[in-house]
């Protein structure tokens, strides 16, 4: 990404978008047009982000295709404000109350009029709590009923009896992460037991230890991300600048109140925590029109999209150690079909629960999300152009690409005798093709032509191994790295391989996977 001094056109044009700007207050008539839930980018639940997802119907599949596998790569449901952010909002509440004296001491009267009531006395909604981030009851009701669409939309693939090593559930050891894949597993082995009236069952999670998970907290262990994140921080945060000072003026304007960019930074994340949380709308969220969400979401985007996205080519190249785990799952299933492995024997499903930070760069691997021809720019390494801002469009939303509980599904099907769909194949691996579904609706694969269903071959060779060029150890410039074949966090890669071939079955030996109890 250039660096920002190399940026003054676009702050020119942004300054000149500001200028023009309205700054009428929120507009009474037809509320409904306009859901700020809906624009609460990474904050968004899962059920608004799903219903604000248009998808075209979904392609057909033919009757002869079997899924055979399922790769899930979810994050975490709806939590609570991180321990941090709890502190920001108490001291919010603190600078809230000194603006309402401040306002009644003043000699204006016309600002008390405009004073939003409930401002007088407000105290944040998590004063007192020493601790947060946990999985809240929302969250933990957006993984099960997501677990019981995906068990209602996979019924051949999870008919059978569970077993961890045929319905493998991993985790990162962050508790709101483990405790959406527990939430997750109650949903999918739902009357599949004895415990209790809903006939549950118990079921293993697995869990890497923080300090080596580089499949599911690859992030935690790059320095050459941490790195960068360090030096482009203060950057965005100056793009930034300009749109917070901009809705700052505006509501020194509206309300009569001396708000600095500080004191309107903390009123959006209140806004995003009630709506998203609570459900409440007309409280914080009541003080920005609709333009003013709309570019507020966007600086949200924005520092996503260049800490964690397509923003610099380490955000998704650090992802590789999951990219080849979902693809080595899908190789293993191959080689059980095609050894005719009996049910019970091999893996069926890999479901893995962790954070945006992880699966934002799977997500930028499989090349989702993308505006025009950026697919070839990314393959070439190339920077891209930041997210358009408001009022036009763009693909990169972060309400869309990873509000809570976002996730991507590869379903690994199994369609014998057919290639394209016109000639019969005599390769029997060309019979083997991948869907992704992003938040559960089907999407194309630019790298594949833009097809919905992508011939598992030509998912590797023009999706997968352009990335593979690269090592992690040397990319992340891991300690002792060297140009060879990095470890798995959940495999043993070629000796696995061969072993379960000779023993015509799947099982996950004990060194394989570091448990935690």
């Amino acid at each position: 990404m250039a660096p920002l001094g190399t940026r003054l056109p676009f702050l020119l044009l942004l300054a000149t978008l500001l200028a023009a700007a309205p700054l009428s207050p929120p507009a009474a008539a037809e509320p409904e047009l306009f859901d700020v839930r809906r624009h609460l980018s990474t904050v968004t639940r899962y059920d608004v982000a799903r219903e604000s997802n248009i998808v075209d119907a979904a392609p057909a599949i033919s009757d002869e295709c079997r899924v055979i596998h399922l790769n899930l790569v979810a994050r975490h449901g709806t939590r609570a404000p991180t321990k941090k952010r709890i502190k920001e909002l108490n001291t919010l509440s603190v600078r809230l109350g000194a603006l309402v004296e401040e306002a009644k001491q003043g000699s204006d009267s016309d600002s008390l009029k405009r004073l939003p009531s409930w401002m007088k006395g407000w105290e944040s909604w998590w004063k007192g709590r020493v601790k947060g981030g946990e999985l809240v009851s929302e969250g933990e009701e957006e993984l099960f009923s997501f677990a019981n669409r995906v068990k209602e939309r996979f019924q051949d693939l999870f008919d059978e009896e569970y077993h961890p090593d045929v319905y493998s559930i991993r985790a990162t050891q962050v508790p709101r992460a483990s405790a959406s894949a527990v939430a997750f597993g109650l949903g999918l082995l739902s009357g599949k037991g004895k415990l209790g009236a809903g006939k549950n069952r118990a079921f293993s999670v697995l869990s890497e230890s923080r300090a080596s998970d580089i499949c599911l907290r690859f992030f935690d262990s790059c320095k050459t991300y941490k790195d960068y994140r360090k030096r482009k921080e203060p950057d965005v945060d100056k793009q930034k600048e300009p749109i917070l000072e901009h809705v700052t003026s505006a509501l020194v304007n509206r309300y009569h109140l001396n708000f600095t960019t500080q004191d309107v930074s903390s009123l959006w994340f209140l806004c995003k925590q009630e709506a998203s949380l609570l459900n409440i709308t007309n409280q914080a969220c009541q003080l920005f029109n609709e333009a003013e969400v709309r570019l507020l979401e966007w600086t949200d985007d924005l520092e996503g999209f260049v800490l964690k996205g397509y923003g610099e080519s380490i955000n998704c190249k650090m992802g590789l150690p999951l990219f080849k785990d979902v693809v080595q799952s899908m190789e293993e299933a191959i080689i059980a079909k095609e050894e005719n492995y009996p049910d019970g024997t091999y893996e069926k499903a890999r479901l893995r629960f962790a954070h945006a930070e992880t699966l934002v760069p799977f997500t930028c691997l499989l090349g989702l999300f993308l505006e025009g021809s950026d697919f070839e720019k990314i393959q070439r390494e190339e920077p891209l152009d930041l997210p358009p801002m408001p009022p036009q469009t763009r693909n990169w939303k972060g309400a869309l690409v990873a509000p809570f509980a976002s996730n991507n599904m590869l379903a690994l099907y199994q369609c014998p005798g057919k290639t394209d769909g016109k000639k019969t194949s005599q390769d029997q691996k060309s019979s083997y093709f991948v869907q992704v579904l992003h938040n559960e609706a089907p999407v194309s694969m630019p790298g594949c032509g833009n097809k919905d269903l992508c011939p598992f071959e030509e998912f590797k060779e023009k999706i997968v191994k352009p990335h593979l060029k690269h090592d992690y150890n040397i990319l992340c410039k891991k300690p002792g790295a060297a140009v060879e074949e990095e470890p798995s966090s959940f495999s043993s890669k070629l000796n696995f391989f061969l072993d379960l071939i000779s023993r015509k079955g799947y099982r996950i030996k004990g060194q394989d996977v570091k448990t935690e109890l």
